[in-house]
Protein backbone atom coordinates (compact mmCIF):
# COMPACT_ATOMS: atom_id res chain seq x y z
CA UNK A 1 0.00 0.00 0.00
CA UNK A 2 1.61 3.36 -0.97
CA UNK A 3 0.40 6.89 0.18
CA UNK A 4 0.12 8.88 -3.13
CA UNK A 5 -1.70 12.17 -2.02
CA UNK A 6 -1.55 13.44 1.61
CA UNK A 7 -3.89 17.24 1.80
CA UNK A 8 -3.70 18.97 5.18
CA UNK A 9 -6.43 21.40 6.42
CA UNK A 10 -5.29 23.06 8.84
CA UNK A 11 -8.11 24.87 11.10
CA UNK A 12 -7.92 28.55 11.62
CA UNK A 13 -8.05 30.29 15.62
CA UNK A 14 -6.56 26.39 16.84
CA UNK A 15 -7.77 27.07 20.95
CA UNK A 16 -9.06 23.56 20.86
CA UNK A 17 -7.49 20.11 20.67
CA UNK A 18 -8.62 19.25 16.90
CA UNK A 19 -5.09 20.89 14.70
CA UNK A 20 -6.41 19.71 11.05
CA UNK A 21 -8.32 17.50 8.66
CA UNK A 22 -6.39 15.39 6.53
CA UNK A 23 -7.22 13.53 3.01
CA UNK A 24 -5.26 10.77 2.07
CA UNK A 25 -5.40 9.24 -1.02
CA UNK A 26 -4.06 5.18 -1.48
CA UNK A 27 -2.50 3.95 -5.19
CA UNK A 28 -3.92 6.86 -6.36
CA UNK A 29 -7.41 5.02 -6.22
CA UNK A 30 -8.96 5.49 -2.78
CA UNK A 31 -9.26 8.30 -1.05
CA UNK A 32 -10.50 8.60 3.03
CA UNK A 33 -11.80 11.63 4.18
CA UNK A 34 -11.70 14.04 7.35
CA UNK A 35 -9.21 12.27 8.91
CA UNK A 36 -8.15 14.10 12.06
CA UNK A 37 -4.99 15.61 14.04
CA UNK A 38 -5.89 16.01 17.36
CA UNK A 39 -3.13 17.41 20.08
CA UNK A 40 -3.78 15.21 23.30
CA UNK A 41 -1.97 15.21 26.48
CA UNK A 42 0.77 13.19 25.21
CA UNK A 43 1.18 15.44 21.55
CA UNK A 44 -0.02 14.89 18.34
CA UNK A 45 -2.41 12.06 17.27
CA UNK A 46 -4.41 10.70 14.54
CA UNK A 47 -8.24 10.30 14.22
CA UNK A 48 -10.01 8.13 11.96
CA UNK A 49 -13.23 8.98 10.36
CA UNK A 50 -15.96 8.56 12.39
CA UNK A 51 -19.22 8.95 13.02
CA UNK A 52 -21.61 9.05 15.87
CA UNK A 53 -23.87 6.04 17.20
CA UNK A 54 -27.56 6.66 18.35
CA UNK A 55 -25.89 5.26 21.93
CA UNK A 56 -23.18 8.24 21.90
CA UNK A 57 -20.57 6.24 21.28
CA UNK A 58 -17.96 7.02 17.72
CA UNK A 59 -16.89 4.20 15.66
CA UNK A 60 -14.72 4.61 12.93
CA UNK A 61 -15.97 4.66 9.37
CA UNK A 62 -12.69 3.59 8.01
CA UNK A 63 -9.23 2.49 9.79
CA UNK A 64 -6.16 0.54 9.21
CA UNK A 65 -6.42 -3.61 10.56
CA UNK A 66 -2.99 -3.68 11.48
CA UNK A 67 -0.31 -1.97 13.47
CA UNK A 68 2.19 -1.16 10.46
CA UNK A 69 -0.01 0.10 8.55
CA UNK A 70 -1.53 2.49 10.83
CA UNK A 71 1.85 3.48 12.42
CA UNK A 72 2.66 4.35 8.46
CA UNK A 73 -0.09 6.26 8.19
CA UNK A 74 0.04 8.27 11.31
CA UNK A 75 3.97 9.06 10.81
CA UNK A 76 3.21 10.59 7.05
CA UNK A 77 0.26 12.67 8.25
CA UNK A 78 1.75 13.93 11.61
CA UNK A 79 4.65 14.99 9.27
CA UNK A 80 3.06 16.41 6.68
CA UNK A 81 0.97 18.11 9.18
CA UNK A 82 4.21 19.98 10.64
CA UNK A 83 5.65 20.72 7.24
CA UNK A 84 2.75 22.47 6.44
CA UNK A 85 1.94 24.24 9.64
CA UNK A 86 5.62 25.60 9.38
CA UNK A 87 4.76 26.65 5.84
CA UNK A 88 1.96 28.44 7.09
CA UNK A 89 3.67 30.11 10.09
CA UNK A 90 6.63 30.91 8.14
CA UNK A 91 3.90 32.85 5.18
CA UNK A 92 2.53 34.93 8.05
CA UNK A 93 6.13 35.73 9.16
CA UNK A 94 5.96 33.81 12.27
CA UNK A 95 9.39 31.37 11.07
CA UNK A 96 10.73 31.79 14.97
CA UNK A 97 8.16 29.72 16.53
CA UNK A 98 8.98 26.14 17.56
CA UNK A 99 7.49 23.56 15.22
CA UNK A 100 7.92 20.06 17.01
Amino acid sequence: MNITDVKVFIREGNQNQLKAFVNIVIDDAFIVRNIKVIEGENGLFVAMPSRKLSNGEYRDIAHPINTETRKQIEELIISKYKEVLKDALSAVGASDTNVE
